[in-house]
């Protein structure tokens, strides 16, 4: 592929050689700079400049180490391959800096060739698009101004409202100290005080929340110099964060709780929400409530839905479909306070960084075993258009550094939309199954840019879950929901509220759908069209799950539904194989490292994921794009409805024995990689019947925040010689291959029904390669989990085949 073409010295003189002219002109009189500094356009010391460039920067980041005390800040990951106009964000500490750069430029322009090491310069000035100071527009977007704008209507001028005022961060925790002093004195020159602060250096991420009166909120949202939007230090400000929130409808009377017994006090897994209602008899014995930020006292019984819900699907799943809690107790720290709310006086990104160093960290951790961690929350003001939030960076660091899977939901867009094939409710519900699913997908389709992930979802190194259009109502009630429209009575896909992807770098969001009830829709509105709204969730269309209590219910149950409950299901799936795990290989698999079993763990949960050939075919269908060669971006738009697929649950732990699991562990250094052989049983050789082999790589990747290589290990599985002797080839019904190389996940599926060639005692060599780092070298081990399955169906001689071959052993693994 042909790199970017630069453009000529002559036309980039005369695009950029004014300002930097002015920059020459003003240091020649002003060597202190000081008439740079009073211009808040000007390319001066201690400001932010926005270099936009034609092709990839990443020789231009390495260059800028030649320069003394030059600072990337925040630079964007690519968010595909089609996109070759990065920005780099580049902060000048001081005047010899800006000076060098200077110098650098008037090189250049003069055709003299430029000092060694510093030769990435030329191309960054030659495909040069744009450079600008970081100014009042880029502080406050337009989405933030617009929320801003809503918070303030009507408000008193003197009416507090607080803010999330996230400052360019320094490596510096001296030049930091001086920037937050500085923010901190501009808030109060404002009218407004600072509530609280942060500063994590893992994820670069420096933060004060603050409250201000309307009045300088306007001129926030007007952006005007003079306001904290022209505050030099300031990267963003947002809106204060804002939990989706849920209810729990149709209360009726808890049902008696399953017989168990004894409950294992050591948690693996944890549950990050709101406060539960402990000592409902379906949760009290599961769960070990941890009040770290002290906010059950303030948080009314009557009011804890969230938290509450979220543990009794993780303990018990969906109490419509009857089955054993789990055999730990599930370890709670609430981070929601009164009205299931975020805190008014602490950052979110702060309360989840505590809660898991509390939990992991110190000579006294207070639940050292957590590897497994359910967030069920999402930032409904905040979503994900490109860049990382550090609410996922948070999660993605905290993830490598002490072995945690975290299990995120990919948020609820309950916003209505217009649907354009019915002319009014009527016509919306006599239609056919077909039609109505047509018609909703078209529909989501057209709105699908408003409809994106909502932070913390996008991380990387965790599973986002998407809400699945199932639940387990009995028939005798599903009447009870049609006041409202099933969308998809006979199909398998995402709810029409669960937000779709792609994620980070174009990286396959949703990884996977769990069920999130059969969400059903209300008309709002009609006109030439129906307008159409996410019901909430009913006896008829919901989940059951232990619900605070109200007067006439004591022990109260009640309906939920969405990507909050299916991420609760999923961590419930996530216990139940590491459950699973335990029974087969007890110690063995125990004494493997909290990360080993994470990465594993990982790769079970998405392994068995499928699309469904029914809602696929008509995402397909429908949204195309048609021709030769569409293939791939056929395959992006049902990924981003469908992820890696969808599974049953209990599928998914059970031993069959027309099939065979394999798994290992292991960890690969810098461009490393590992053979790992499959045996292959005789059963499936010579017989012209459906077979597959599938295989899942999951791993967590070490971070480096604010670089376009943020990603900084990637792995694959290459594609084994011998595959085609299988009988089989790449399934057509999945992402393809670099649309899943593009996470933390990797996973492929080879089907076919011709016979297979296979010899006496005849094992397939899967490669696990980890590739070149994308910037700089990593030197650590870095731990991965693989999970490869064989798979005739109706063959019974496969399990035990495999079985015979490969007894149970401590897990495999692969050398550095």
């Amino acid at each position: 592929m042909r790199g970017p073409q630069p453009n000529s010295t002559a036309d980039q003189n005369q695009r950029f050689g004014p300002k930097f002219q002015r920059l020459t002109d003003v240091l020649q009189r002003d060597p202190g700079g000081l008439a740079l500094r009073a211009d808040p356009s000007a390319l001066a010391p201690e400001r932010l400049l926005v270099f936009e460039v034609k092709g990839s920067i990443a020789a231009f980041a390495r260059a800028i180490n030649n320069v003394p005390g030059l600072e990337l800040i925040d630079e964007e990951e690519l968010p595909g391959d089609e996109d070759k106009a990065p920005v780099a964000y580049l902060l000048v500490p001081d005047l010899q800096a800006l000076r060098q750069i200077e110098s650098l430029w008037r090189t250049w322009v003069a055709g003299r060739v430029l000092p060694q090491g510093f030769t990435p310069w030329r191309d960054v000035f030659a495909c040069l698009r744009d450079l600008r100071v970081w100014g009042p527009a880029d502080r406050v977007q337009r989405l933030d101004a617009d929320v801003l704008a809503d918070e303030i209507e009507g408000r008193a001028d003197d009416e507090f409202v607080p803010l999330e005022i996230e400052l360019v961060f320094r490596a510096s925790p001296d030049a930091g100290a001086i920037s937050e002093a500085a923010v901190a004195e501009a808030i109060r020159q404002s009218g407004g005080r600072p509530l609280s602060r942060a500063r994590l250096d893992d994820i670069a991420y420096h933060a004060i929340l603050a409250e201000l009166p309307a009045a300088a909120i306007r001129m926030v949202v007007e952006r005007a110099p003079g306001s904290l939007a022209g505050v030099e230090p300031i990267m963003h400000i947002r809106p204060q964060s804002v939990v989706t929130g849920i209810d729990t409808n149709d209360l009726l009377p808890a049902a008696p709780a399953p017989a168990m017994g004894p409950v294992i006090a050591d948690p693996i897994l944890a549950l990050l929400d709101g406060v539960p209602v402990a000592g409902h008899p379906l949760l009290q014995p599961h769960l070990s409530l941890e009040d770290h930020f002290g906010l059950e006292p303030g948080a009314v019984v009557a009011q804890r839905y969230h938290g509450s819900a979220m543990a009794s699907l993780i303990v018990h799943g969906d109490r419509n479909k009857p089955e054993q809690p789990l055999p730990r107790r599930v370890h709670c720290i609430p981070v929601l306070g009164d009205n299931d709310r975020f805190p008014a006086d602490r950052l979110i990104v702060d309360l989840i960084y505590q809660a898991v160093i509390r939990m992991r960290a110190g000579n006294e951790p207070s639940a050292p075993h957590v590897i497994i961690i359910n967030i069920s929350l999402g930032n409904l003001r905040r979503p994900f258009y490109g860049q990382l939030s550090p609410w996922a960076r948070l999660l993605d660091r905290l993830a490598y550094r002490f072995g945690i899977l975290f299990l995120v939901s990919a948020g609820n867009i309950t916003t209505q939309f217009p649907v354009a094939a019915f002319a009014n409710r009527v016509a919306f519900e006599d239609a056919n199954a077909d039609q109505r699913a047509r018609g909703v997908i078209n529909a989501v389709a057209a709105v699908v840019a408003d409809r994106r992930l909502l932070s913390p979802s996008e991380t990387i190194n965790g599973l986002t879950i998407g809400a699945r259009n199932l639940d387990w109502v009995p028939n005798a009630e599903r009447a009870l929901a049609r006041v409202n429209v099933n969308p998809y009575s006979e199909l398998d896909i995402a709810n029409p509220s669960s937000a779709l992807g792609p994620g980070f770098a174009g990286s396959v969001k949703p990884d996977i759908l769990m069920p999130g009830a059969r969400e059903h829709l209300r008309v709002v509105a009609s006109a030439e069209s129906i307008t159409v709204a996410p019901a909430g969730a009913s006896r008829g269309a919901g989940l059951k799950v232990a619900a605070p209590p109200r007067p006439g219910f004591e022990n109260a149950e009640g309906f939920t539904n969405g990507t909050s409950a299916a991420t609760a299901l999923a961590s419930r799936t996530a216990h139940r194989i590491h459950d699973a795990l335990e029974a087969a290989y007890g110690q063995e698999f125990l004494q493997l490292t909290n990360t080993q079993r994470a990465v594993l763990i990982k790769a079970l949960l998405v392994h068995p994921a499928r699309w469904p050939n029914g809602a696929a075919g008509l995402v397909k269908e429908l949204l195309g794009p048609f021709g030769q060669g569409q293939a791939p971006r056929q395959k992006d738009n049902i990924r981003r409805f469908l992820g890696y697929g969808v599974f049953d649950s209990d599928d998914a732990v059970a031993c069959a024995a027309d099939r065979a699991t394999f798994w290992c562990v292991g960890s690969l250094g810098r461009e490393r990689s590992v053979d790992v052989l499959v045996p292959i049983p005789a059963a499936i050789g010579g017989q012209a019947r459906a077979h597959s082999l599938s295989a899942t790589l999951a791993w967590f990747t070490p971070v480096v925040p604010g670089r376009k290589s943020y990603r900084a290990v990637r792995m694959k599985i290459l594609d084994p010689a011998e595959i085609a002797g299988l009988g089989v080839s790449a399934d057509a019904w999945q992402p393809d291959g670099n649309q899943t190389n593009r996470g933390t996940l990797f996973t492929r599926v080879w089907s076919g029904a011709q016979a297979a060639v296979v010899g006496d005692g005849m094992s397939l060599r899967l490669k696990i390669q980890r590739e070149p780092d994308p910037a700089g070298a990593i030197d650590e081990l870095v731990p991965f989990g693989l999970a490869v399955t064989l798979e005739m169906p109706g063959e019974l001689r496969i399990y035990d085949q495999v079985r015979n071959r490969v007894q149970p052993r401590p897990a495999q693994r692969a050398a550095p």
